[in-house]
């Protein structure tokens, strides 16, 4: 049986999270911030002071790219770094004034890529996407090669 790249899941998500991403950076590249700094920028909007561990665990990131990422970040003034008092080798990043004050704008600019995302595509089939690939996520999460 031949493989029809066209109707394969995989290609199908990749090439749907590659022109997000694209769209995405069209709206937030002009505050500073890129795609990758921006699912950090969301976990720090939801709870600010969490640690590099914690960030590379929730965003499911490899910590080179998490440590090379808030290097960045850090450099262009959107987070700080905070050494805990009980554990010098542990960090806690924070956002600063500007990195705080981007959230509106660039929340924005997700809302408005979604919305483009989904121009004809009505709530429940939004919904059913969404269960769906949420599905196909856990299903690889758990698979492992080695078992």
């Amino acid at each position: 049986m031949a493989f029809d790249r066209l109707e394969s899941p995989g290609h199908v998500v990749n090439c749907l999270a590659r022109l997000f991403a694209g769209a995405l950076y069209r709206r937030i590249g002009e505050h500073g911030v890129n795609t990758g700094q921006f699912p950090v920028l969301l976990m720090l909007w939801e709870q600010d002071g969490v640690t590099q561990a914690s960030l590379v665990e929730k965003l499911a990131v490899e910590q080179p790219t998490m440590a090379g990422t808030l290097k960045r970040m850090e450099r262009a003034g959107l987070i700080k770094r905070v050494a805990d008092p009980n554990d010098r080798r542990q960090a806690h990043i924070h956002l600063t004034r500007k990195g705080r004050a981007l959230e509106d704008a660039l929340v924005a600019g997700a809302k408005d890529t979604t919305a483009i995302a989904l121009a004809g595509v009505t709530a429940a089939e939004s919904a059913q996407f969404v269960k769906l690939a949420r599905r196909m996520i856990e299903n690889l999460e758990r698979d492992d090669p080695a078992e």
